[in-house]
């Protein structure tokens, strides 16, 4: 996809219906039940946010930036996801929070990002997170500067989410979950599931009618 056609299409980005649960949910186990919202409030989950950030790459493509998480004593340890973390009490609002750790985690400058929407909550049971998403753009390439906790950056063409061939499942062993069929996305080696895989299973389904 051309970048020109992705920001001509920016205006039916921000008032298209989101798909909410049942996007994300296209892209979950079938042993993930779906927690109630008196639940998930009792629980009463940290707050959290990411920047889903779309820009031009060298040949003009629609491009979005995923990393892949540092190793450390964690649940989402060397996992791949969108820059983000927790809310700080010195973010005016949850929008800033997804802002400031997208400029910490990759340099990228939070003024300069234009936001074109929030999209839907989504909840990560084994951290108890409630991650706001926010979907932003930037009408050139960036310069990246990861921090230490970013092992790696990855750039995916908006055309790569877009192809349903790419979604896929694999069997998943992790501290929390043993031999579990996980649907998820492979672009080329890299594997995207969990909340991660959610998100852009929602921007994936507001996307698919603006290619």
């Amino acid at each position: 996809m051309k970048f020109s056609h992705f920001k001509d299409q920016i205006s039916l980005l921000k008032t298209k219906p989101l798909g909410g649960l049942a996007s994300q949910f296209k892209l979950v186990p079938d042993l993930r039940i779906k927690i109630s919202e008196e639940k998930i409030k009792n629980s009463n989950p940290r707050k959290a946010a990411i920047m889903a950030l779309f820009y031009p790459n060298e040949q003009n493509k629609t491009t979005f930036l995923l990393t892949q998480r540092a190793s450390y004593n964690g649940t989402h340890s060397a996992q791949i996801s969108f820059p983000g973390g927790k809310y700080d009490q010195g973010d005016h609002n949850i929008r800033q929070t997804a802002l400031r750790e997208l400029e910490e985690e990759v340099g990228v400058y939070r003024n300069s990002v234009k936001v074109i929407r929030q999209l839907s909550d989504t909840y990560i049971p084994p951290s108890n997170f409630m991650v706001t998403p926010f979907l932003g753009f930037l009408n050139e390439k960036p310069s990246l500067t990861p921090n230490k906790e970013v092992a790696k950056l990855i750039e995916i063409e908006a055309a790569a989410l877009l192809n349903d061939e790419n979604i896929s499942s694999i069997i998943m062993e992790t501290s929390y979950m043993k031999g579990i069929e996980v649907p998820c996305f492979k672009f080329h080696d890299h594997i995207v599931w969990g909340a991660t895989a959610m998100m852009l299973s929602e921007i994936k389904d507001l996307m698919k009618e603006i290619e």
